[in-house]
């Protein structure tokens, strides 16, 4: 195991990393998580039964887990290439410009993120993968295209994602996305490092980054397309999710009509 540790990089959150393995393959999956617990646990264990980390380099990027859940030992044995630890202000957009400097730096050619509360289909990596080799910029995964699966998904946000968000987003990138708030999709290294997408930023502290790299591919004449997943909710219990009550759902929608504003535009 090797540390490493970065201080006062622009645009780039403080953070530390346990690297369990060298770069094996030209693509990453980066995991942002925050005391996931069992969660994140058992979406390795699936991710491992699939082979994915033979597919792609498993990067945890944790926002400062107290559960217990960040073991390196425990990690290793589930597969996992490196675990980066964020030091620096920010929630989940900070937690992935650390995961895309660290990528950006050891020379992937495309960087996948998945949520870590174990509600996507991680199974479903190799066609994020093959879209990313046939030359695609972004792929958006979705549960609403064709072989796609929503299970036990709240009325409420369906209906937030298929009446507000998704139309609004659409709007800004010139193309229809059926699923813009999930997180499950990929960049190739060429989206991420045009002069005109920027995305280590400070200004991406929340979920901003999100919904910009959700419109700046297709702004720029970038490929775009969705491929098919499965997002579960469980059936009954708290749904695990970062974005709740009243103060989260209207900071979504001004990050939302921000980006449709070009607001985080460079």
């Amino acid at each position: 195991m090797t540390e490493i540790a970065i201080h006062k990089v622009k645009g780039v959150p403080d953070y530390t990393g346990c690297l369990f393995a060298g770069k094996n393959s030209d693509y990453c999956l980066l995991i942002p998580v925050i005391n996931e617990g069992a969660r994140i646990l058992t979406e390795l264990g699936r991710a491992q039964k699939a082979g994915i980390q033979w597919l792609c380099d498993i990067i945890l990027c944790d926002g400062g887990s107290t559960d217990g859940s960040m073991r390196p030992e425990t990690l290793e044995l589930y597969g996992v290439n490196t675990l980066l630890t964020k030091t620096g202000p920010g929630k989940q957009g900070a937690q992935l410009r650390m995961g895309i400097h660290f990528a950006l730096e050891r020379g992937y050619k495309g960087v996948l993120t998945i949520d870590g509360n174990n509600k996507d289909s991680i199974e479903d990596v190799p066609r994020f993968v093959e879209k990313l080799k046939e030359g695609y910029d972004l792929v958006q995964g979705s549960r609403f295209v064709r072989g796609g699966h929503a299970i036990h998904t709240p009325p409420s946000r369906y209906l937030a994602v298929r009446l507000i968000h998704a139309p609004v987003i659409s709007l800004a990138a010139h193309q229809w996305f059926t699923d813009t708030t999930n997180a499950y999709r990929a960049y190739s290294r060429e989206y991420l490092t045009h002069p005109e997408v920027r995305p280590l930023r400070d200004i991406f502290m929340g979920y901003e980054l999100l919904a910009y790299l959700s419109v700046r591919a297709t702004q720029l004449g970038l490929s775009a397309c969705e491929v098919p997943v499965t997002r579960a909710y469980p059936a009954t219990g708290t749904t695990p999710t970062k974005i709740s009550g009243f103060k989260g759902n209207s900071d979504l929608l001004k990050i939302l009509f921000a980006t449709l504003a070009g607001r985080y535009n460079p």
